[in-house]
Protein backbone atom coordinates (compact mmCIF):
# COMPACT_ATOMS: atom_id res chain seq x y z
CA UNK A 1 0.00 0.00 0.00
CA UNK A 2 1.19 3.51 -1.29
CA UNK A 3 1.81 6.18 1.82
CA UNK A 4 1.81 10.02 1.56
CA UNK A 5 2.37 12.33 3.34
CA UNK A 6 0.53 16.10 4.60
CA UNK A 7 0.02 18.18 7.25
CA UNK A 8 -3.90 18.00 7.44
CA UNK A 9 -6.55 15.96 5.69
CA UNK A 10 -10.24 17.40 5.60
CA UNK A 11 -12.34 14.36 5.37
CA UNK A 12 -15.49 16.28 3.10
CA UNK A 13 -15.45 18.71 0.29
CA UNK A 14 -18.49 20.16 1.05
CA UNK A 15 -18.59 24.22 1.58
CA UNK A 16 -17.04 23.45 5.04
CA UNK A 17 -14.80 21.18 4.23
CA UNK A 18 -13.58 23.49 1.29
CA UNK A 19 -14.11 27.07 3.58
CA UNK A 20 -11.64 24.99 5.85
CA UNK A 21 -8.84 24.26 3.21
CA UNK A 22 -8.42 26.88 1.90
CA UNK A 23 -8.30 28.71 5.61
CA UNK A 24 -5.37 26.55 5.94
CA UNK A 25 -3.55 27.04 2.68
CA UNK A 26 -4.08 30.79 4.27
CA UNK A 27 -2.11 30.12 7.23
CA UNK A 28 0.16 28.04 5.20
CA UNK A 29 -0.13 24.49 6.16
CA UNK A 30 -0.25 21.66 3.25
CA UNK A 31 -4.05 20.01 2.87
CA UNK A 32 -5.98 17.02 1.22
CA UNK A 33 -9.15 17.08 1.12
CA UNK A 34 -10.71 13.55 0.70
CA UNK A 35 -13.90 13.01 -1.24
CA UNK A 36 -16.34 10.44 -1.48
CA UNK A 37 -18.48 11.58 -4.62
CA UNK A 38 -16.79 11.10 -7.64
CA UNK A 39 -18.00 15.03 -8.64
CA UNK A 40 -19.64 17.34 -6.94
CA UNK A 41 -23.31 17.44 -5.87
CA UNK A 42 -26.01 18.93 -8.12
CA UNK A 43 -27.93 18.73 -5.13
CA UNK A 44 -28.74 22.23 -3.24
CA UNK A 45 -29.59 21.89 -0.01
CA UNK A 46 -29.47 24.48 1.80
CA UNK A 47 -29.56 28.17 -0.03
CA UNK A 48 -29.25 30.97 2.49
CA UNK A 49 -26.30 33.04 3.49
CA UNK A 50 -26.16 35.11 6.49
CA UNK A 51 -24.67 37.99 7.68
CA UNK A 52 -21.94 36.87 9.63
CA UNK A 53 -20.85 34.39 6.76
CA UNK A 54 -21.29 36.93 3.99
CA UNK A 55 -18.82 39.14 6.18
CA UNK A 56 -16.15 36.25 6.13
CA UNK A 57 -16.90 35.65 2.34
CA UNK A 58 -16.09 39.45 2.17
CA UNK A 59 -12.87 39.21 4.46
CA UNK A 60 -11.31 36.76 1.98
CA UNK A 61 -12.13 38.49 -1.00
CA UNK A 62 -14.74 36.03 -2.45
CA UNK A 63 -18.13 38.69 -2.66
CA UNK A 64 -17.94 39.51 -6.36
CA UNK A 65 -17.70 35.47 -6.85
CA UNK A 66 -20.91 35.26 -5.81
CA UNK A 67 -22.39 37.96 -8.58
CA UNK A 68 -26.32 38.98 -8.25
CA UNK A 69 -27.70 37.98 -5.40
CA UNK A 70 -31.30 37.76 -3.89
CA UNK A 71 -31.63 39.72 -0.55
CA UNK A 72 -34.30 39.01 1.78
CA UNK A 73 -34.55 42.12 4.89
CA UNK A 74 -37.40 39.35 6.73
CA UNK A 75 -36.77 36.27 8.57
CA UNK A 76 -37.85 34.03 10.75
CA UNK A 77 -37.95 32.31 14.01
CA UNK A 78 -40.23 29.45 14.30
CA UNK A 79 -41.83 30.41 11.01
CA UNK A 80 -42.93 33.70 12.50
CA UNK A 81 -41.33 36.79 11.00
CA UNK A 82 -38.31 38.16 12.17
CA UNK A 83 -36.54 40.86 10.36
CA UNK A 84 -33.15 40.53 9.81
CA UNK A 85 -32.21 43.58 7.70
CA UNK A 86 -32.06 45.46 10.97
CA UNK A 87 -28.54 43.80 12.13
CA UNK A 88 -25.56 46.04 12.63
CA UNK A 89 -23.87 44.82 9.25
CA UNK A 90 -23.16 45.59 5.86
CA UNK A 91 -24.79 42.58 4.95
CA UNK A 92 -27.85 42.39 7.12
CA UNK A 93 -30.58 40.05 5.97
CA UNK A 94 -30.96 36.94 3.85
CA UNK A 95 -28.89 36.36 0.77
CA UNK A 96 -30.18 33.68 -1.19
CA UNK A 97 -27.23 31.62 -3.28
CA UNK A 98 -27.50 27.80 -3.89
CA UNK A 99 -25.28 25.09 -2.29
CA UNK A 100 -23.99 24.27 -5.29
CA UNK A 101 -22.72 27.74 -6.30
CA UNK A 102 -20.65 27.75 -2.89
CA UNK A 103 -19.38 24.90 -3.18
CA UNK A 104 -18.45 26.18 -6.96
CA UNK A 105 -16.81 29.21 -5.76
CA UNK A 106 -15.15 27.70 -2.42
CA UNK A 107 -13.54 24.35 -4.66
CA UNK A 108 -11.60 27.40 -6.72
CA UNK A 109 -10.22 29.12 -4.46
CA UNK A 110 -9.49 26.07 -2.40
CA UNK A 111 -7.38 24.91 -5.09
CA UNK A 112 -6.32 27.86 -6.38
CA UNK A 113 -4.35 27.93 -3.29
CA UNK A 114 -3.23 25.04 -3.48
CA UNK A 115 -5.21 22.90 -1.80
CA UNK A 116 -5.63 18.84 -3.20
CA UNK A 117 -8.88 17.82 -3.70
CA UNK A 118 -9.60 14.16 -4.61
CA UNK A 119 -12.60 13.06 -5.13
CA UNK A 120 -14.26 9.18 -5.47
CA UNK A 121 -11.87 9.05 -2.21
CA UNK A 122 -13.07 7.13 0.55
CA UNK A 123 -12.22 7.06 4.16
CA UNK A 124 -12.17 3.72 4.87
CA UNK A 125 -9.82 3.49 8.08
CA UNK A 126 -8.54 6.30 10.86
CA UNK A 127 -5.86 5.77 13.83
CA UNK A 128 -3.73 8.20 15.46
CA UNK A 129 -1.15 8.08 17.60
CA UNK A 130 1.18 11.39 19.32
CA UNK A 131 2.88 12.23 16.15
CA UNK A 132 0.23 11.82 13.83
CA UNK A 133 -2.94 10.23 12.41
CA UNK A 134 -2.77 7.65 9.85
CA UNK A 135 -5.69 7.26 7.27
CA UNK A 136 -6.66 4.66 4.79
CA UNK A 137 -8.47 6.05 1.58
CA UNK A 138 -10.02 3.89 -0.99
CA UNK A 139 -10.39 4.56 -4.66
CA UNK A 140 -13.31 4.22 -7.09
CA UNK A 141 -11.13 1.19 -8.52
CA UNK A 142 -11.05 -0.50 -5.11
CA UNK A 143 -7.57 0.12 -5.05
CA UNK A 144 -6.11 1.74 -1.03
CA UNK A 145 -3.24 3.71 0.14
CA UNK A 146 -2.09 5.21 3.42
CA UNK A 147 -2.34 9.11 3.98
CA UNK A 148 -0.34 10.04 7.17
CA UNK A 149 -1.30 13.96 8.41
CA UNK A 150 -0.22 15.83 11.51
CA UNK A 151 -3.94 16.09 11.96
CA UNK A 152 -7.00 15.14 10.62
CA UNK A 153 -10.61 17.01 10.27
CA UNK A 154 -14.17 15.51 10.03
CA UNK A 155 -16.53 17.98 7.69
CA UNK A 156 -17.98 15.09 6.33
CA UNK A 157 -22.18 15.82 7.34
CA UNK A 158 -24.21 14.06 9.87
CA UNK A 159 -23.48 10.72 9.70
CA UNK A 160 -19.47 11.19 9.88
CA UNK A 161 -17.36 9.02 8.98
CA UNK A 162 -14.50 10.45 11.04
CA UNK A 163 -16.96 11.18 13.74
CA UNK A 164 -17.45 7.08 13.96
CA UNK A 165 -13.72 5.92 13.47
CA UNK A 166 -12.30 8.29 15.92
CA UNK A 167 -14.37 7.80 18.77
CA UNK A 168 -16.52 11.00 19.66
CA UNK A 169 -19.36 11.03 21.62
CA UNK A 170 -22.14 12.39 20.07
CA UNK A 171 -25.70 13.21 22.44
CA UNK A 172 -28.82 14.96 21.87
CA UNK A 173 -32.11 13.89 20.85
CA UNK A 174 -33.48 11.66 18.09
CA UNK A 175 -36.10 13.18 15.58
CA UNK A 176 -39.72 13.16 16.39
CA UNK A 177 -41.33 14.96 13.67
CA UNK A 178 -40.03 15.53 9.84
CA UNK A 179 -40.29 17.40 7.11
CA UNK A 180 -40.75 16.18 3.70
CA UNK A 181 -38.72 18.48 1.22
CA UNK A 182 -38.93 17.86 -2.65
CA UNK A 183 -37.88 20.59 -5.84
CA UNK A 184 -40.36 19.81 -8.32
CA UNK A 185 -40.85 21.10 -11.71
CA UNK A 186 -44.00 21.56 -13.92
CA UNK A 187 -46.39 22.25 -11.06
CA UNK A 188 -48.58 25.66 -10.42
CA UNK A 189 -49.31 26.03 -6.91
CA UNK A 190 -49.48 29.46 -4.63
CA UNK A 191 -46.23 30.46 -3.29
CA UNK A 192 -46.54 29.75 1.09
CA UNK A 193 -44.38 30.69 3.51
CA UNK A 194 -44.95 28.58 6.37
CA UNK A 195 -48.69 28.35 6.04
CA UNK A 196 -50.43 26.66 9.26
CA UNK A 197 -53.29 24.78 7.77
CA UNK A 198 -55.75 22.52 9.70
CA UNK A 199 -53.42 19.52 8.78
CA UNK A 200 -50.11 20.58 8.40
CA UNK A 201 -47.43 23.09 7.64
CA UNK A 202 -46.84 23.89 3.95
CA UNK A 203 -44.17 25.55 2.64
CA UNK A 204 -43.75 26.75 -1.37
CA UNK A 205 -41.26 28.40 -3.09
CA UNK A 206 -40.95 28.70 -6.85
CA UNK A 207 -37.65 29.31 -8.35
CA UNK A 208 -36.80 31.72 -11.41
CA UNK A 209 -36.26 28.62 -13.25
CA UNK A 210 -39.53 27.29 -12.78
CA UNK A 211 -39.08 24.52 -10.14
CA UNK A 212 -40.57 24.98 -7.07
CA UNK A 213 -39.49 23.58 -3.87
CA UNK A 214 -42.01 21.79 -1.48
CA UNK A 215 -41.88 21.09 2.10
CA UNK A 216 -45.14 19.61 4.28
CA UNK A 217 -45.45 18.04 7.75
CA UNK A 218 -48.34 16.70 8.85
CA UNK A 219 -49.33 17.35 12.40
CA UNK A 220 -49.05 14.41 14.70
CA UNK A 221 -46.81 12.41 12.03
CA UNK A 222 -43.74 10.83 13.95
CA UNK A 223 -40.57 10.67 11.92
CA UNK A 224 -40.68 7.51 9.66
CA UNK A 225 -37.59 4.82 10.41
CA UNK A 226 -35.67 5.65 7.03
CA UNK A 227 -33.16 3.61 5.14
CA UNK A 228 -33.61 5.52 1.49
CA UNK A 229 -35.10 9.06 1.26
CA UNK A 230 -38.76 9.06 0.68
CA UNK A 231 -40.50 8.86 -2.81
CA UNK A 232 -42.61 11.13 -4.80
CA UNK A 233 -45.74 9.06 -4.10
CA UNK A 234 -45.04 9.65 0.08
CA UNK A 235 -44.58 13.77 -0.69
CA UNK A 236 -47.94 14.19 -3.10
CA UNK A 237 -50.02 12.67 -0.75
CA UNK A 238 -48.75 14.18 2.01
CA UNK A 239 -49.13 17.43 0.59
CA UNK A 240 -52.85 16.55 -1.06
CA UNK A 241 -53.79 15.71 2.55
CA UNK A 242 -52.36 19.00 4.00
CA UNK A 243 -53.34 21.43 1.47
CA UNK A 244 -56.04 19.62 -0.68
CA UNK A 245 -53.84 20.35 -3.67
CA UNK A 246 -52.53 17.52 -6.37
CA UNK A 247 -48.90 18.13 -7.22
CA UNK A 248 -48.61 14.04 -9.13
CA UNK A 249 -48.70 15.42 -12.31
CA UNK A 250 -44.93 17.80 -11.76
CA UNK A 251 -41.79 16.11 -12.56
CA UNK A 252 -39.21 15.90 -9.22
CA UNK A 253 -35.96 16.90 -9.42
CA UNK A 254 -35.03 15.82 -6.24
CA UNK A 255 -36.47 14.53 -3.28
CA UNK A 256 -35.33 14.59 0.62
CA UNK A 257 -37.02 14.18 4.37
CA UNK A 258 -35.49 15.83 7.36
CA UNK A 259 -36.28 16.11 10.89
CA UNK A 260 -35.92 17.52 14.13
CA UNK A 261 -33.18 15.69 15.74
CA UNK A 262 -30.85 17.56 17.64
CA UNK A 263 -27.15 16.04 18.57
CA UNK A 264 -23.66 17.75 19.22
CA UNK A 265 -20.70 16.12 19.79
CA UNK A 266 -19.15 16.63 23.81
CA UNK A 267 -15.32 17.43 22.51
CA UNK A 268 -14.85 19.06 18.77
CA UNK A 269 -11.38 17.86 19.01
CA UNK A 270 -10.08 14.04 20.09
CA UNK A 271 -6.53 14.37 20.03
CA UNK A 272 -5.12 15.00 16.81
CA UNK A 273 -8.74 14.87 15.24
CA UNK A 274 -11.26 17.15 14.91
CA UNK A 275 -14.74 18.18 14.05
CA UNK A 276 -16.52 21.07 11.96
CA UNK A 277 -19.78 21.80 10.81
CA UNK A 278 -22.74 18.75 10.73
CA UNK A 279 -20.51 16.04 12.10
CA UNK A 280 -20.04 18.42 15.11
CA UNK A 281 -23.64 18.92 15.21
CA UNK A 282 -26.82 17.50 13.70
CA UNK A 283 -29.71 19.83 13.69
CA UNK A 284 -33.14 20.62 11.53
CA UNK A 285 -32.03 23.08 8.71
CA UNK A 286 -34.24 25.71 9.92
CA UNK A 287 -32.96 29.12 7.54
CA UNK A 288 -29.79 28.20 6.29
CA UNK A 289 -28.51 27.80 9.78
CA UNK A 290 -26.27 24.54 9.53
CA UNK A 291 -24.55 25.79 6.74
CA UNK A 292 -23.67 29.25 8.23
CA UNK A 293 -22.91 27.33 11.46
CA UNK A 294 -20.82 25.05 9.68
CA UNK A 295 -19.09 27.67 7.86
CA UNK A 296 -18.11 30.04 10.46
CA UNK A 297 -16.53 26.94 12.67
CA UNK A 298 -13.88 26.12 9.37
CA UNK A 299 -13.27 29.89 9.59
CA UNK A 300 -12.46 29.85 13.35
CA UNK A 301 -10.66 26.64 13.00
CA UNK A 302 -8.57 27.37 10.16
CA UNK A 303 -5.83 29.87 11.27
CA UNK A 304 -5.38 27.79 14.57
CA UNK A 305 -4.77 24.97 13.00
CA UNK A 306 -2.59 26.20 10.37
CA UNK A 307 -0.14 27.92 13.48
CA UNK A 308 -0.41 24.83 15.21
CA UNK A 309 0.84 22.49 11.97
CA UNK A 310 3.59 25.41 11.52
CA UNK A 311 5.02 25.40 15.36
CA UNK A 312 3.64 28.67 15.76
CA UNK A 313 0.81 28.58 17.83
CA UNK A 314 0.82 29.57 21.45
CA UNK A 315 -0.21 26.70 24.14
CA UNK A 316 -3.65 26.02 23.87
CA UNK A 317 -4.24 27.73 20.83
CA UNK A 318 -5.96 25.00 19.31
CA UNK A 319 -8.42 24.21 22.67
CA UNK A 320 -9.89 27.52 21.85
CA UNK A 321 -11.17 26.16 18.66
CA UNK A 322 -13.57 23.58 21.17
CA UNK A 323 -14.25 25.90 23.80
CA UNK A 324 -15.35 28.72 21.25
CA UNK A 325 -17.69 27.16 18.79
CA UNK A 326 -18.93 24.15 20.93
CA UNK A 327 -20.49 27.34 23.15
CA UNK A 328 -22.12 29.06 19.84
CA UNK A 329 -23.05 25.40 18.25
CA UNK A 330 -24.80 24.85 21.79
CA UNK A 331 -26.97 27.94 21.90
CA UNK A 332 -27.90 27.52 18.13
CA UNK A 333 -29.21 24.02 18.61
CA UNK A 334 -30.94 25.45 21.43
CA UNK A 335 -32.81 28.01 19.45
CA UNK A 336 -33.34 25.37 16.51
CA UNK A 337 -34.70 23.30 19.19
CA UNK A 338 -37.47 25.61 20.28
CA UNK A 339 -38.50 26.99 16.08
CA UNK A 340 -38.76 23.11 15.76
CA UNK A 341 -41.49 22.98 18.31
CA UNK A 342 -43.23 26.30 17.06
CA UNK A 343 -43.46 25.13 13.38
CA UNK A 344 -44.11 21.32 13.72
CA UNK A 345 -46.29 21.28 17.01
CA UNK A 346 -50.01 21.01 16.04
CA UNK A 347 -52.85 23.04 17.43
CA UNK A 348 -51.76 22.40 21.15
CA UNK A 349 -48.84 25.14 20.36
CA UNK A 350 -50.99 28.42 19.05
CA UNK A 351 -50.96 29.37 22.89
CA UNK A 352 -46.69 29.60 22.68
CA UNK A 353 -46.83 31.27 19.05
CA UNK A 354 -49.40 34.19 20.05
CA UNK A 355 -46.94 34.65 23.04
CA UNK A 356 -43.71 34.94 20.82
CA UNK A 357 -45.71 36.43 18.48
CA UNK A 358 -46.28 39.41 20.61
CA UNK A 359 -43.04 39.37 22.26
CA UNK A 360 -41.27 39.94 18.76
CA UNK A 361 -43.12 43.26 19.03
CA UNK A 362 -40.33 43.67 21.59
CA UNK A 363 -36.62 45.67 20.07
CA UNK A 364 -34.93 43.44 23.09
CA UNK A 365 -36.68 40.29 21.56
CA UNK A 366 -35.64 41.56 17.96
CA UNK A 367 -32.04 42.00 18.55
CA UNK A 368 -31.57 38.81 20.75
CA UNK A 369 -32.68 36.09 18.20
CA UNK A 370 -31.80 38.50 15.27
CA UNK A 371 -28.12 38.49 16.24
CA UNK A 372 -28.22 34.82 17.17
CA UNK A 373 -29.31 33.54 13.82
CA UNK A 374 -27.18 36.20 11.90
CA UNK A 375 -24.26 35.59 13.66
CA UNK A 376 -23.43 39.23 13.91
CA UNK A 377 -24.28 38.58 17.76
CA UNK A 378 -21.20 36.16 18.93
CA UNK A 379 -18.72 37.58 21.37
CA UNK A 380 -16.29 34.94 22.34
CA UNK A 381 -15.00 34.97 25.97
CA UNK A 382 -11.86 37.12 26.48
CA UNK A 383 -9.58 37.20 29.57
CA UNK A 384 -10.13 40.74 30.13
CA UNK A 385 -13.52 41.70 27.91
CA UNK A 386 -13.51 45.22 29.58
CA UNK A 387 -14.01 46.45 25.99
CA UNK A 388 -17.07 46.38 24.33
CA UNK A 389 -15.20 45.04 21.10
CA UNK A 390 -13.30 42.42 23.00
CA UNK A 391 -14.53 39.31 21.53
CA UNK A 392 -16.78 40.27 19.38
CA UNK A 393 -16.49 40.56 14.93
CA UNK A 394 -14.64 43.95 13.95
CA UNK A 395 -17.84 46.02 12.17
CA UNK A 396 -17.36 46.85 8.23
CA UNK A 397 -15.44 50.44 7.89
CA UNK A 398 -14.74 52.43 5.31
CA UNK A 399 -11.25 53.80 5.70
CA UNK A 400 -8.33 55.21 4.59
CA UNK A 401 -4.83 54.17 4.45
CA UNK A 402 -1.26 55.38 3.47
CA UNK A 403 -2.25 52.99 0.15
CA UNK A 404 -5.48 54.37 -0.18
CA UNK A 405 -9.10 53.47 0.15
CA UNK A 406 -9.61 50.14 2.04
CA UNK A 407 -11.94 48.39 4.54
CA UNK A 408 -11.82 46.55 7.60
CA UNK A 409 -12.45 43.72 5.62
CA UNK A 410 -10.53 43.92 2.83
CA UNK A 411 -7.29 44.29 5.85
CA UNK A 412 -8.14 40.74 6.40
CA UNK A 413 -7.44 38.99 3.07
CA UNK A 414 -4.06 38.03 3.72
CA UNK A 415 -5.51 35.69 6.34
CA UNK A 416 -3.02 37.59 9.15
CA UNK A 417 -4.06 38.75 12.13
CA UNK A 418 -4.77 42.71 11.78
CA UNK A 419 -3.37 45.67 13.90
CA UNK A 420 -5.42 48.94 13.11
CA UNK A 421 -4.49 52.22 14.40
CA UNK A 422 -7.21 54.75 14.07
CA UNK A 423 -5.97 57.63 15.30
CA UNK A 424 -2.29 59.65 15.32
CA UNK A 425 -0.19 58.55 17.25
CA UNK A 426 0.57 61.22 20.22
CA UNK A 427 3.92 61.94 21.54
CA UNK A 428 3.56 60.01 24.98
CA UNK A 429 2.50 56.39 23.59
CA UNK A 430 4.29 54.06 21.99
CA UNK A 431 4.49 53.52 17.94
CA UNK A 432 1.96 50.24 18.02
CA UNK A 433 4.21 49.29 14.67
CA UNK A 434 7.35 49.18 16.65
CA UNK A 435 5.85 46.60 19.41
CA UNK A 436 4.06 44.35 16.92
CA UNK A 437 7.12 43.86 14.45
CA UNK A 438 8.58 41.25 16.16
CA UNK A 439 4.72 39.72 15.04
CA UNK A 440 5.12 40.77 11.11
CA UNK A 441 5.34 37.58 10.00
CA UNK A 442 1.71 36.60 11.35
CA UNK A 443 0.45 40.38 11.69
CA UNK A 444 -0.55 42.99 9.73
CA UNK A 445 -0.43 46.48 10.77
CA UNK A 446 -1.66 49.23 9.48
CA UNK A 447 -2.45 53.06 10.08
CA UNK A 448 -5.57 54.19 9.19
CA UNK A 449 -8.27 56.72 9.28
CA UNK A 450 -12.27 56.32 9.03
CA UNK A 451 -13.36 58.00 5.93
CA UNK A 452 -15.95 60.93 6.83
CA UNK A 453 -19.25 59.94 8.72
CA UNK A 454 -18.33 56.11 9.59
CA UNK A 455 -18.10 55.62 12.90
CA UNK A 456 -18.64 51.69 12.86
CA UNK A 457 -15.23 51.02 14.81
CA UNK A 458 -15.25 53.33 18.11
CA UNK A 459 -12.02 52.91 19.11
CA UNK A 460 -8.05 54.09 19.18
CA UNK A 461 -6.62 50.93 18.04
CA UNK A 462 -7.48 47.14 17.94
CA UNK A 463 -6.22 44.33 17.06
CA UNK A 464 -8.16 41.15 15.17
CA UNK A 465 -7.48 37.56 14.70
CA UNK A 466 -7.42 36.34 10.99
CA UNK A 467 -11.14 35.45 11.95
CA UNK A 468 -12.07 38.91 12.31
CA UNK A 469 -12.84 38.67 16.21
CA UNK A 470 -11.09 41.55 18.11
CA UNK A 471 -9.24 40.49 21.01
CA UNK A 472 -7.59 43.76 22.19
CA UNK A 473 -8.63 47.49 21.64
CA UNK A 474 -7.06 50.74 23.24
CA UNK A 475 -5.00 49.21 26.07
CA UNK A 476 -1.26 50.05 26.82
CA UNK A 477 2.11 48.66 24.70
CA UNK A 478 1.79 45.95 27.71
CA UNK A 479 -1.69 44.95 27.09
CA UNK A 480 -1.04 44.95 23.32
CA UNK A 481 2.18 42.18 23.68
CA UNK A 482 0.41 39.76 26.36
CA UNK A 483 -2.34 39.71 23.46
CA UNK A 484 0.07 39.26 20.42
CA UNK A 485 1.76 36.65 22.21
CA UNK A 486 -1.48 34.85 23.75
CA UNK A 487 -3.00 34.96 20.27
CA UNK A 488 0.21 34.50 17.75
CA UNK A 489 2.69 32.88 20.01
CA UNK A 490 6.18 34.34 20.67
CA UNK A 491 7.70 36.94 19.21
CA UNK A 492 10.61 35.97 16.28
CA UNK A 493 14.04 36.79 17.59
CA UNK A 494 15.70 40.20 16.50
Amino acid sequence: MSESQTDVLVVGAGPVGLMLAGELRLGGARVVVAERLPAPTTQSRASTLHARTMELLDQRGLIAELGEVARDDTGHFGGIPLPLGVQPSRYAGLWKVPQTRIEEILGVWATGLGAEVRRGCELTALDQDGAAVTAVLRDQDGSTARLRARYAVGCDGEKSTVRGLAGFEFVGTAAGRELLRADVAGIDVPNRRFQRLPRGLAIAARRPDGVTRVMVHEFGRPAAARRAEPDFDEVTATWARVTGEDISRGTPVWINSFGDASHQVTRYRRGRVLLAGDAAHAQMPVGGQALNLGLQDAVNLGWKLAATVRGRAPAGLLDTYHEERHLVGSQVLSDIAAQATLLLGGPEVEPIRSVMSGLLELEAVRDRLGSGISGVGIRYPMEDAGHPLLGARLPHAELITEAGASTTGALLRSGRGLLLELEPRSSDREDLRTVARGWADRVCAVTARPRPGDRAVATRALLARPDGHVVWADGGERQLRGALTRWFGHPLPT
